[in-house]
This record gives structure tokens, C-alpha cells and sequence, in this order.
């Protein structure tokens, strides 16, 4: 190969080198300003969210509706899960203990139902429990994402301060070690 075709060679080899540096430099800069928009979306936006959590109310399967802002005061577990979800089922009992154990103590709990009223029945009429639940049917998942949970995943659980804000999240099922901690936090 002579030098002149070496050199062209180098140069074109150095070009393309620079172009993919380049591509490569926009391809991060676009990712971190996705990235950046996402994080702004998902933090600014779901304090309106949150606050709206307040102003809902939710059917009740026993009948009657829950409204939430009759639980503003006192720290309050609310715990996202459905009939036809296995994990949800699982934590059903700690959540149940959890209840026995600290609403003495001024913890209040509400399971949200994402589900039908009717399955909702069928399950409490085999595996009752203590605290309240509501029913949200799929309404559930996009209340659950304005508190955090940005996959929509079951089961998702919040714990909020008495002021209504959000203080804790977990999604997937709970352990008595999350349990412990967030009230050691309130």
C-alpha cells in the first residue's frame, strides 16, 4: 500500500472515528435529558397527585363508601393488591398483624383492591381481615403510580405521614423488617 493511500486510509479511519464520538456524545446527551425530564415528571408532578388522593373516595365491599380524607391525622399503610395477584395475597396476614399491632398505637391501614368488587367479597369472605379495604378496580394503578409507583407492579404499599404526604413506598410484598423501620421513621 503506498503512503498516499495509507494516509487517505488514516484520514477516513479518523473521520469515522470522530463521527462516532460524536453519535456516541448526542446518544448520552439525549438519554441524561430523558432521563432529567422523566425524574422532573415523576417527582413535580406527583404532589398534585398525592394531594388528590385525598379528595377520592372509594366503595367499601361491606357497602358504604371511605372517604380518604377521614384519615388524615394519623399515620396510615395503604396497600395496593388484588385478588388474582399471589404476592398481594401472601402479605395479606402480616398486613392483618401489622394492623392488630399498631393501630392501638395510631396506625391505620387501607388496602386498596385493584380489582372487582365481587372477587373482593368472595376472597374476604375466606381470608377476612381486620382493617379496611376499598375497592379502586384499575382506577388503583394509576393512583398507585402519582404515589411512586412509576411500573404500575402489585403489590405496592405507601405509608404516609399524618400530614398526607408520602414518607415511605415499597413495591412487592412487604417484610416485618420494612414494617419495623418505617414506623421507627414516623
Amino acid at each position: 500500500m503506498s503512503r498516499d493511500t495509507a494516509s487517505i486510509l488514516g484520514r477516513r479511519q479518523a473521520a469515522v472515528n470522530r463521527r462516532r464520538r460524536l453519535l456516541g456524545a448526542l446518544a448520552c446527551a439525549g438519554v441524561g435529558a430523558g432521563l432529567g425530564w422523566w425524574t422532573y415528571r415523576h417527582s413535580e408532578s406527583n404532589a398534585p397527585r398525592q394531594s388528590r388522593l385525598w379528595e377520592l373516595e372509594f366503595e367499601v365491599p361491606t357497602g358504604g363508601r371511605l372517604r380518604m380524607k377521614t384519615l388524615l391525622g394519623q399515620p396510615l399503610l395503604v396497600n395496593f393488591w388484588a385478588t388474582w395477584c399471589p404476592p398481594c395475597i401472601e402479605e395479606m396476614p402480616l398486613l392483618d398483624s401489622f394492623y392488630t399491632e399498631n393501630h392501638p398505637k395510631g396506625w391505620q391501614v387501607l388496602g386498596l383492591a385493584v380489582d372487582q368488587i365481587d372477587s373482593v367479597r368472595r376472597f374476604l369472605a375466606r381470608s377476612p381481615v381486620q382493617f379496611p379495604i376499598a375497592i379502586t378496580n384499575l382506577e388503583g394503578i394509576d393512583i398507585s403510580r402519582g404515589l411512586g409507583n412509576f411500573s404500575g407492579g402489585l403489590p405496592f404499599t405507601a405509608a404516609f405521614a399524618p400530614d398526607g404526604h408520602v414518607a415511605q413506598q415499597k413495591l412487592g410484598p412487604l417484610t416485618r423488617a420494612d414494617l419495623t423501620r418505617w414506623v421507627a421513621v414516623m
